[in-house]
């Protein structure tokens, strides 16, 4: 794929719009751009899968996730005066929350311009202005002065989704991304690009793809991928959080124009360590720069993979800055070379290698 279509892929699918459970306007953009590179199926909860054109039913059988949800929000009731009680949809920090720009899904299908809400600093208390504020309190202001207008004019009541409404940028200049949703948007578009720089290809695995859903709230879209595919290996794209901006430089494990992350453990995973060696090994050969990490928070959709039959697993990150709040950076070298090490990981593998990775 030419960088400006990879440029583009990055954009457009950090522009749609898909919070946990309501992903189906994700899967069918990839669904559209899958299409050309093998059989594309969907199931009841929105994952998507793609079967390659070229998988002959005989060979070790990979598996490529991704999930296509992302944080955000989901409407609980309508207060007296209009305002939106609201649920989170994955980890939101309180602190990231107010002021935040939204587009709410109507029972119509239209998205209404929103915002949540915050009391201006010249009615807080010293006392109010010191406390962490509690999403249970908080609200979203569409413009409405009443129930009775939010439910029947704006047509917006109990369960309506909620996104962040950021429009995706790239900068030349810095070879950067500013958008929302680059967990995991990056890996959804690396889906996509990773498919059409093997397609056609004659590789010793068979290539299974799945964009999963519900990642945010469980990683459960994939325990369903990992159950219809079975595969006998699986590499995770993820959008992994970076800590260059607050951490020392020498315990950086995930940082903008570092390369992709190669994540040994978080409090969900651990990654098979020979086939991580063997991903870090392929790097080295060629000249991929990356990063390894060891997380104390955190979880990935590797871990129910590599749970439903002990299939080898390891999670390759794109660094992203700011990633569970509706502003993000991310840089198109830390995509490419996920991409790059995606590929030459499956150009190399057989089946001999992958039984080395049980041990």
């Amino acid at each position: 794929m030419k960088e400006q279509e990879q440029i583009e892929l990055v954009k457009a699918f950090s522009d749609l719009n898909g919070v946990p459970g309501f992903e189906t306007e994700v899967a069918k953009y990839f669904e559209e751009r899958a299409t050309p590179y093998g059989k594309v199926s969907r199931d009841g909860i929105f994952n998507s899968y793609v079967d390659r054109t070229e998988n002959t039913g005989k060979k070790p059988v990979v598996q490529i996730d991704a999930h296509a949800d992302s944080v955000g929000f989901i409407a609980q009731a309508v207060r007296p005066n209009g305002l939106i009680k609201f649920v989170t949809l994955g980890g939101w920090a309180p602190t990231n929350v107010p002021t935040t720009r939204v587009r709410v899904r109507n029972k119509d299908g239209q998205y209404i311009k929103g915002v949540v809400a915050s009391k201006p600093p010249h009615f807080m208390t010293d006392e109010e202005k010191k406390q962490v504020p509690k999403i249970a309190e908080m609200s979203i202001d569409v413009g409405s002065t009443s129930r009775d207008e939010t439910i029947n004019d704006f047509k917006i009541d109990t369960g309506c989704p909620i996104f962040p409404d950021v429009e995706c940028e790239y900068y030349p200049s810095t070879r950067l991304f500013f958008g929302k949703d680059f967990d995991n948007r990056v890996g959804s578009a690396a889906l996509v690009d990773v498919l059409d720089q093997v397609h056609e290809q004659d590789l010793d695995v068979d290539v299974a793809v799945a964009l999963s859903t519900q990642e945010e709230v469980g990683t459960r879209g994939a325990k369903v991928t990992a159950n219809k595919i079975s595969p006998d290996l699986a590499i995770v794209f993820e959008g992994c959080p970076c800590d260059d901006t607050f951490e020392e430089d020498w315990l950086i494990q995930t940082g903008l124009k570092r390369g992709p992350m190669l994540r040994d453990m978080d409090t969900s995973f651990i990654a098979n360590p020979l086939f991580e060696e063997y991903a870090a090994k392929i790097a080295d050969e060629h000249n991929i720069p990356y990063t390894r990490s060891v997380r104390t928070g955190g979880g990935v959709n590797g871990a129910p993979i590599q749970y439903w039959n002990g299939a080898p697993t390891i999670v390759i990150g794109i660094p992203v800055r700011y990633e569970h709040t509706a502003y993000n950076w991310a840089s198109l070298d830390d995509f490419q070379h996920a991409v790059e090490l995606t590929v030459e990981i499956l150009k190399d593998l057989d089946a001999d290698k992958i039984a080395s990775f049980f041990g």
